[in-house]
């Protein structure tokens, strides 16, 4: 099954990228905003990445913080690019935690298993940045969807 498959019946979680001027854009869809939120970082690693054979080198686990869901999607793709610059990993799996918070603002911890870049062949571009343009994650009723920009 894939998202586009009739309202009503389950939808599988997935992802794609999509051509963007100069840029990247990903997508993502999923049964709750956790777990689309992990499949635009899968999206994201693997638009510059083939993780198809690495392994997993540490494990990281952070907590995010923002005013809204769609600032809790940045904010994880954020630590994405900052651990690949900063620390030279790359996450093979995102686990995000239940989104807590409310009109106050939203929090989750984040979860993820990390490899080695310098022993990850690339096959893109790597991400520099997360654009806040036409940022959208939405969702109710099991059915959740965000698209995120990447600057390159």
């Amino acid at each position: 099954m894939d998202r586009t498959e009739a309202r009503g019946r389950p939808r599988a979680s997935g992802h794609r990228t999509v051509p963007h001027t100069a840029d990247l854009r990903v997508e993502a869809w999923a049964e709750t905003a956790e777990r689309c939120i992990a499949e635009a970082v899968r999206a994201a690693v693997e638009s510059f990445a083939d993780v198809s054979g690495a392994v997993a080198v540490a494990e990281r686990t952070f907590e995010v913080t923002a005013a809204t869901d769609e600032d809790l999607l940045v904010s994880v793709l954020d630590e994405a690019v900052y651990r690949l610059d900063a620390d030279g990993e790359i996450p093979l799996e995102t686990v995000v935690g239940p989104i807590r918070g409310g009109e106050g603002g939203r929090a989750a911890t984040v979860r993820c298993r990390m490899a080695d870049a310098s022993r990850t062949p690339l096959v893109g571009a790597v991400p520099k940045a997360v654009s806040l343009h036409d940022l959208r994650l939405r969702g109710d009723s099991g059915e959740w969807a965000c698209a995120v920009t990447l600057d390159v």
